[in-house]
């Protein structure tokens, strides 16, 4: 079998706020489904992402807080590791952009760039604080949205219609996000990067070919965006807490560079990092250079634009980047995903209102993968979707727990009651038997497609109706009813449900794995499904840095059945899902503050 070279690729989250569900299945729960998947498969998978220390919601932040920019992305880094070990969310690495390396190689995309005259200088005018005695980051400024009316438009972008702006200057009404002093317009001079240029030689042309495994939402945006127009894009800004722009220019002194531009740079520096780290420092040209591999990004809807214009331009402004050829040109991406927005009980979820499931929190009291399915089952893939407390609750008693996990418990509990916990001989399997197994088996192709293709709710819908069509079987086989007086069909009926159940365990796992690990061990045997995840230090000069870091080295997952022999001893059955009591959705809208 051929393998693949699949580079995974999440949002980075700024360091400033906890992650609530709107985050985790908008980008870093599809990403990490698509990636087990793919390692199930053989496939080599690298799954990067970070924390984004230097955007502005961190500096904001800072100030409302009297502490340093590093001080506080610093925190919330720590907290993101947290979580994602707890939820399974399987990083190669998820590192950080405050890192020398990524310092390094975002100027040295910066000056290729430049050497092959992508970015121009220009002098524009920005808003500027007497007050404070500097330029404003666009983000300290709010206003109107000049296209669509929205009030509470960011001064680099409109979270309402998605526009883009070159500067806070157009913004109709703009205003200081935190002061009452008055702003005035003065002249800065930046960097821009030749978008217009970059379209014309061939960002258009990528758009409008070989997309239609693209979703339909995502793709349009793109052309429709490309179509009415681009603009130069500032990829510099008057800003002390960032990357240094590596020019020895006067006036560019305390400019660094802007978050949008070398964020995204991200993916690429962090593939750059875990070769380094372990040991093989030329392995990210094996996804970056290599044109078979495929590059797959999970974003949110208001990402779109980076993800699918300006991300690709950067790349395709690059020649000969760390390659001996000096013609070598970096891959685009393969599919950006993108997800909608999910809501919270109705409303828009609101960090400042307390509107929102903050999922650290929520791993205090729920086992990672009931949340892990509720997220998947309702996750926002073609519009924005709604997280309930009663759906959370249904969904868990009435399908993980009544369906899936019933079935594995009877099926092992009978094991355990009428054959000592030993898979029985089913002698010669019946037409019913192989039916079921068929179905089963059958199911590899089947749900494996819809994972590729990032179908993950049908994907895990098509696992559920196997996990029924196990259940009416086991009801029509009756195996409680047949040890009476035929101990052979009991024994064949509960040695093909136990091999059922293997199978459905591994078509569960890139959603379930750790229910799919303990199921793994109740069925005799040994290793991990995907390996093991660990928070790692890392060196770099005189300091360290940390970050959450992959071995898959003792996988021992499949992505096909595999037989549970005859006469293997099993382990005692302990249940997969606790049932939940109704209670706690009142005691968890409680816990909310006041929607927007």
């Amino acid at each position: 079998m051929n393998t693949e070279y699949i580079l995974v690729c999440i949002a980075w989250p700024y360091g400033n706020a906890d992650i609530h569900q709107g985050n985790v299945t908008g980008s870093h729960l599809p990403g990490d489904i698509y990636a087990r998947y793919h390692r199930l498969k053989g496939n080599h998978v690298l799954m990067v992402s970070g924390t984004d220390s230097h955007g502005t919601p961190v500096t904001v932040k800072a100030d409302e807080q009297g502490r340093s920019p590093k001080a506080v992305f610093e925190e919330y880094h720590a907290r993101f590791l947290d979580l994602f070990k707890k939820l399974g969310v399987s990083y190669d690495l998820f590192t950080h952009t405050d890192t020398e390396n990524h310092a390094r190689v975002s100027q040295d995309i910066f000056l290729n760039l430049l050497e092959n005259e992508y970015l121009f200088r220009k002098v524009t005018k920005q808003m500027y604080s007497p007050a404070s005695g500097k330029f404003l980051p666009d983000r300290y400024v709010e206003g109107t949205c000049p296209v669509c009316g929205y009030t509470g438009a960011r001064g680099d972008q409109c979270d309402n219609c998605n526009t883009l702006f070159e500067s806070a200057a157009e913004l109709l009404d703009p205003r200081s996000k935190y002061d009452e002093t008055a702003l005035e317009l003065r002249d800065t001079e930046h960097f821009f990067i030749d978008l217009p240029a970059l379209a014309d030689e061939g960002l258009e042309n990528w758009l409008d070919t070989g997309k239609d495994h693209w979703r339909p939402q995502v793709i349009n945006f793109a052309r429709n965006f490309v179509k009415e127009g681009l603009i130069g894009r500032a990829v510099t800004r008057d800003m002390d807490w960032g990357i240094p722009v590596p020019v020895d220019l006067p006036g560019f002194e305390n400019k660094v560079m802007y978050v949008w531009f070398e964020a995204v740079i991200g993916y690429f520096s962090a593939a750059i990092e875990w070769a380094k780290n372990n040991d093989v420092p030329q392995a990210w040209r094996n996804w970056w250079y290599n044109p078979q591999a495929r590059t797959v990004y999970f974003i949110g809807k208001d990402n779109i634009p980076f993800h699918t214009i300006i991300w690709p331009a950067e790349l395709m402004g690059l020649r000969g980047l760390y390659n001996e050829d000096r013609d070598a040109r970096l891959n685009l991406p393969y599919d950006v995903p993108a997800n909608e927005f999910m809501n919270m009980e109705g409303r828009k979820i609101s960090g400042s209102r307390n509107w929102g499931v903050w999922m650290l929190d929520a791993l205090k009291r729920y086992d990672p993968d009931p949340l892990r399915y509720y997220l998947t089952v309702t996750m926002p893939e073609t519009r924005d979707s709604d997280w309930s407390w009663q759906g959370f609750v249904d969904r868990n008693n009435n399908e993980l727990v009544a369906n899936w996990g019933n079935l594995v418990n009877r099926v092992l509990n009978m094991t355990k009651r009428y054959f000592d916990s030993v898979v029985p001989d089913p002698g010669e399997l019946t037409e019913q038997d192989s039916a079921l197994l068929a179905e089963i088996d059958a199911g590899f192709e089947v749900v494996g497609a819809l994972y590729d293709a990032c179908n993950f709710r049908a994907a895990v819908r098509e696992c559920m109706r196997l996990s029924t069509l196990a259940n009416q079987y086991l009801e029509a086989t009756s195996p409680w009813v047949t040890w009476k007086n035929d101990l052979q069909a009991t024994a064949r009926s509960l040695y093909t449900a136990l091999q059922a159940i293997n199978g459905l365990k591994l078509l569960f796992a890139p959603v379930l794995p750790f229910t799919s690990q303990q199921l793994h061990g109740l069925l005799g045997a040994d290793g991990q499904l995907f390996g093991r995840q660990m928070v790692t230090a890392f060196a770099e000069s005189s300091r360290e840095h940390i970050a959450l870091t992959y071995d898959g080295s003792s996988a021992v997952g499949r992505w096909t059945r595999s037989e549970v022999p005859i006469g293997r001893k099993l382990p005692k059955p302990t249940p997969l899902f606790k049932k939940l009591d109704e209670s706690l959705v009142s005691e968890e809208l409680a816990r909310l503050g006041t929607p927007s």
